[in-house]
């Protein structure tokens, strides 16, 4: 069984006493014994078992799609960049009609690549709520032609199809008035009126208890905490708020202040469960009980670009899965909708592609560990499951002779693809070697399995 939600919250709300309101004092007497580490392994068993899922950016900045006047270079930012006004930026909600948006398809699309869970936009930055809130009109229901929501649908289709379901959710907005730019002109970072942060942080407990309750949100991603005004205190009232709706809600650590990635999580510090390298993969993992997703655009932009075509190859994208789930992390990859709610095409192909390498290959990959080695080898990489390892090779060997790590007392040996034709396994001075065919089964990573000796049989 698992332990009660008590037992899992590791919150220790710090707030001054003279500036408790009823929502505050609410959060700090939510204070509960530390989780562990055993139970917090437990709460995020299923993510760290899934190791890749889809990201997805979607709002108002499709419609432009990535165009404002002379400038063809813009993405999800594109309100801060371009400078827009809210009025004229609010006008685009008009056309946004995503009247071929298919919840099912775009799971489809998910599950195929090999995608085990799905985190799309719920607000940007730019304040847009694409769900049917209460908390503020600003939102796809009450202004778009559409008409509705549209996480609630995703959150259904992600169950019916075996995937888990995440939102993302900016704690920045640039259309709420309690909120202005520090820079004449632009949006980012903003400023609050500190007479109105209680009524906001109110505001986005109510918003995201929609998504908690309405969704069944199992993963909610926080972006835009790198404002002055907002503490880590703040992020552990809100942590402690969102544990009391739902125990086993996995957090980002950009609930506090996580904006490097990593932030301290390595050394047992900053706020949520995970880190979040953006754009990159560490040179090593983290070790034992530091968990942590590198977040990676398909292109170069996260939201809708109609003008780039800079896409990553299959191959770089199912590289980077190995070379991060072979650290111990999860990869979170982007795709940008257009406004009419279709994933671009070159993305939809790419995914198709590393579908087809997952559908092989997804045993060296789910639900597996970091390498037991301490840097990556010279021919690729190393996952591993209790008495066996998967060496993804990238580089294949022209002699037939790949070597193996020292340390470690192998037993038998054979390619994932072809489990019943064993390679021989030679040892000399220098250390073991694998004896491997003259051509890689795969040109995009062939996955060979050893056994050690601690195999089970």
């Amino acid at each position: 069984m698992k332990p009660s939600w008590l037992l899992r919250l590791a919150l220790a709300v710090v707030i001054p006493t003279a500036a408790l309101t009823s929502s505050a004092v609410f959060a700090q007497a939510a204070q509960a014994q530390v989780e562990t580490a055993e139970q917090k392994a437990e709460r995020l068993q299923w993510w760290t078992d899934a190791r890749f899922g889809m990201f997805v950016h979607w709002g108002l900045y499709a419609v432009p799609g990535g165009e404002w006047k002379e400038g063809k270079n813009y993405g999800e930012w594109i309100m801060d960049e371009a400078r827009i006004p809210r009025a004229e930026y609010e006008r685009l909600a008009e056309h946004f009609v995503p009247v071929k948006y298919d919840a099912d398809e775009w799971v489809r699309i998910a599950k195929n690549a090999g995608m085990k869970y799905i985190v799309i936009t719920s607000k940007h930055h730019e304040g847009f709520a694409m769900w049917d809130t209460k908390a503020t009109d600003y939102n796809i229901a009450e202004r778009t032609p559409y008409g509705k929501g549209v996480l609630k649908e995703l959150a259904d289709a992600a169950r019916r199809q075996g995937l888990h379901f995440g939102t993302y959710y900016s704690i920045m907005d640039w259309h709420h008035p309690s909120q202005s730019g520090e820079i004449p002109g632009r949006y980012n970072p903003t400023r609050i009126d500190p007479q109105r942060k209680r009524e906001y942080i109110d505001e986005m407990k109510a918003e995201l208890k929609e998504l908690v309750t309405g969704t069944g949100t199992e993963i909610l991603w926080f972006d835009g905490e790198w404002l002055n005004w907002w503490t880590n205190e703040d992020g552990r009232e809100l942590y402690a708020y969102l544990h009391s709706l739902n125990p086993d809600l996995i957090i980002n650590n950009r609930i506090g202040k996580g904006r490097d990635g990593m932030q301290g999580m390595d050394k047992g510090e900053g706020v949520g469960d995970f880190g979040t390298p953006e754009q990159e993969i560490p040179p090593l993992g983290y070790g034992p009980g530091v968990y942590w997703e590198s977040c990676m655009t398909l292109n170069d932009h996260w939201g809708f670009n109609k003008n780039d075509h800079h896409w990553k190859s299959p191959e770089t994208i199912v590289r980077n899965l190995i070379d991060i789930a072979s650290k111990g992390g999860n990869y979170l990859l982007n795709v940008g909708p257009t406004a009419e709610g279709l994933i671009p095409q070159p993305s939809v192909e790419r995914l198709s592609e590393v579908g087809k390498w997952m559908k092989a290959n997804g045993e060296s990959i789910y639900g597996t560990q970091a390498s037991p080695f301490d840097a990556p080898l010279a021919w690729g990489r190393v996952t591993r499951k209790p008495g066996r390892l998967y060496l993804h090779v990238f580089d294949w060997p022209k002699d037939g002779r790949l070597a193996l790590p020292m340390g470690i007392q192998y037993s038998r040996a054979y390619l994932l693809a072809a489990p019943d034709q064993p390679l021989k396994i030679q040892y000399a001075k220098e250390g073991a070697s694998l004896a491997v065919p003259a051509i890689a089964p795969d040109p995009i990573a062939s996955v060979i399995v050893v056994e050690t000796a601690q195999a089970r049989h």
